[in-house]
């Protein structure tokens, strides 16, 4: 063989290689990140709505179910769910918690991974209440935090940034939010992802996607 084209053939040897190892990578499924200019209008804010990067979860300081304090600052460089709920409710509210006590189960025990449910009843919601709820679909901390605390502030994390209900709203006695929305957070406090925590082909894809998310950590 002529060293010419032997130089060739090694040179296409190596081409092939390298193609094959950067494949993996180059086609790694990544999840959007959204931004409030995206999301459906009403669940956004006047102020939020021309919005098209730079969204982060806002800091809270709010009381867990073992009436600890908690802030933003333990999920930091966390993958998290967030959900509203109030353990009184009978219809919506069950099924969400047991669908994603399905997510919880598949990443029990896996530190990367937290659930944040913030009671949109905090008024009834004590740190006792939650304690009980919790216990019924046996979340644990700190990987599954429930929480309580200021109305205002917990309805203006729903609204401003998780964008997860309807912007119209206070906080005040008169405020009520109800939704079926999970909402997937990054390392980086970016919204990854809605899902409809009643539908079980939702949560399936919630599963999935937070596998994506881990990868796309490493």
């Amino acid at each position: 063989m002529k060293p010419i084209t032997k130089r060739i053939l090694m040179l296409g040897i190596l081409f092939a290689i390298a193609v094959a190892l950067a494949y993996p990578v180059l086609n790694k499924k990544k999840l959007h990140i959204f931004s409030p200019a995206e999301v459906n209008p009403l669940l956004v804010a006047d102020s939020l709505r021309n919005i098209s990067s730079g969204h982060f979860i806002a800091p809270f300081h709010l009381i867990n179910q073992n009436n600890d304090s908690i802030s933003d600052k333990i999920f930091e460089g966390k993958i998290y769910v967030a959900d509203f709920f109030f353990t009184t409710c009978t219809n919506i509210c069950p099924i969400m918690t047991g669908q994603l006590k399905r997510v919880y189960d598949e990443y029990k025990g896996d530190s990367s991974v937290m659930f944040l449910s913030h009671t949109s009843l905090p008024e009834n919601d004590s740190p006792a209440v939650l304690k009980k709820y919790a216990n019924r679909f046996k979340a644990q901390t700190p990987q599954w935090q429930f929480v309580t605390g200021d109305k205002r502030e917990i309805y203006t994390l729903a609204r401003n940034s998780y964008l997860a209900v309807k912007s119209k709203g206070n906080g005040d006695k008169n405020d009520f939010i109800h939704t079926e929305n999970l909402v997937l957070v990054d390392a980086k406090k970016r919204i990854r992802g809605f899902y409809d925590g009643t539908s079980t082909n939702d949560v399936n894809q919630l599963i999935e996607d937070i596998s994506i998310l881990k990868e796309e950590d490493r």
